[in-house]
């Protein structure tokens, strides 16, 4: 994973330019960044940044996961607990069910190629909903709901991805299998998360130099998710939790207060240059792809995707509706259309192997899918919300 410091410096300045633009503007920052990104793609602006997997989940995610869950507030995630779960869980496998059968059946696909498709495009993208809602402005429960169940969906996606490896592989997977893949990806990130947040939190104790513990904190955000995934672990709850422990633990006992006022304003730019490169190398990659060449299939996808969203929130939210976990109609309809997907997805499509049927169909379709996302989604979820009566009229 090779780059000139020139391109990022380059990509940097046009993200602070954006930045500026988009506010002025009163449009969200990620459409303007993949816009831009496009643009820079068809001026053939020389980048020497490609956006692979490995630049994904190595550099770029990690950051963002932690800081996402660095500022959650475990009292209010614990108050949802079960209906996060739920969501993450049983939405995802229904999510993924759907999309799948409908590529086969409506596009075509051979299983394995459809079965792969809907379960990486399942899962929403926990970088594109924390951004579109921290710049929305959302606050409270529905804002703790989205972004939650976007971190902790990961887990069942990353064993259904599992699964249909395994089976294009040919191998035979049986309902221990999955069992087994479930406890060992889910439970063995949260313990190495775990595992390394306590070993930082201990170091971070032991020093009032604001310097250090930011130091401690970065470590404690690459380290959770790079060991997770050496291990073939899920490096996106393990960095969760990571966050999570290291961001609710209490600044007497771990963190000086100096250290955390420095530490959440070092992990607030982490997240905008992270999420800016993103968005800027999704739009490069956006402008390289052949959309016509399978229009047909990237049409029925997105319808495909968005049905399968629907059902993976009403019938679970159903399931809570007559206890304390109960979600409103407006906060349903929230959920069902602030399920964006993003770098997940595309991180995953990028590192499929070449021996998967429609392979280039698959990565073409993501890219559209998340380009939907983007544009569409991204655009309209300030209205929706506006309408629901969950930002003032006048939030710009």
């Amino acid at each position: 994973m090779g780059f000139s410091m020139e391109s990022l410096e380059l990509l940097l300045l046009i993200a602070a330019m954006v930045a500026m633009l988009t506010r002025r503007l009163h449009i969200p920052y990620s459409v303007g960044l993949v816009a831009t990104g496009i643009s820079l793609a068809l001026f053939s602006v020389p980048i020497d940044i490609s956006l692979t997997k490995e630049l994904i989940f190595s550099t770029l995610l990690p950051p963002l996961i932690f800081e996402a869950a660095f500022f959650l507030h475990w009292k209010e995630l614990r108050r949802d607990f079960w209906l996060i779960t739920a969501l993450a869980s049983i939405g995802v496998v229904l999510s993924a069910a759907v999309t799948a059968v409908g590529m086969h059946y409506f596009v075509g696909w051979q299983w394995i190629g459809a079965l792969v498709f809907g379960v990486l495009i399942a899962a929403t993208d926990p970088v594109s909903v924390v951004a579109t809602f921290k710049e929305a402005g959302v606050r409270g429960r529905l804002r703790v709901l989205v972004e939650a169940e976007s971190l902790f969906n990961d887990g069942t996606a990353a064993v259904l991805f599992g699964v249909a490896l395994a089976i294009a592989a040919g191998s035979e997977v049986t309902p221990a299998f999955v069992s087994l893949a479930l406890i060992k990806t889910v439970g063995g990130g949260i313990l190495v998360g775990a595992l390394v947040a306590w070993v930082m939190m201990f170091l971070a104790g032991h020093t009032s130099d604001h310097l250090v513990e930011i130091t401690f904190t970065t470590i404690a955000a690459y380290g959770s998710f790079l060991m997770a995934e050496h291990f073939h672990l899920s490096g996106v709850l393990a960095t969760l939790t990571t966050g999570l422990m290291m961001g609710n633990s209490g600044s007497k006992s771990t963190i000086s207060t100096r250290g955390h006022e420095a530490v959440e304003a070092f992990w607030e730019y982490i997240a905008f240059v992270a999420n800016s490169l993103i968005f800027l190398l999704i739009g490069v990659r956006e402008a390289q792809q052949n959309f016509s060449a399978v229009w047909a299939a990237i049409a029925i996808a997105i319808v495909l995707v968005t049905i399968g969203r629907a059902v993976a929130i009403y019938p679970v939210c159903w399931l809570f509706s007559g206890s304390r976990l109960r979600v409103s109609a407006r906060h349903q309809h929230v959920l069902v259309w602030g399920g964006l997907r993003g770098a997940l997805a595309l991180a995953l499509a990028l590192g499929l192997p070449t021996g998967i049927p429609h392979h280039d169909e698959i990565v073409t379709v993501a890219f559209a899918v998340v380009a939907f996302s983007v544009f569409v989604q991204g655009l309209t979820m300030a209205p929706l919300l506006r309408r629901m009566g969950e930002i003032p009229t006048n939030k710009e």
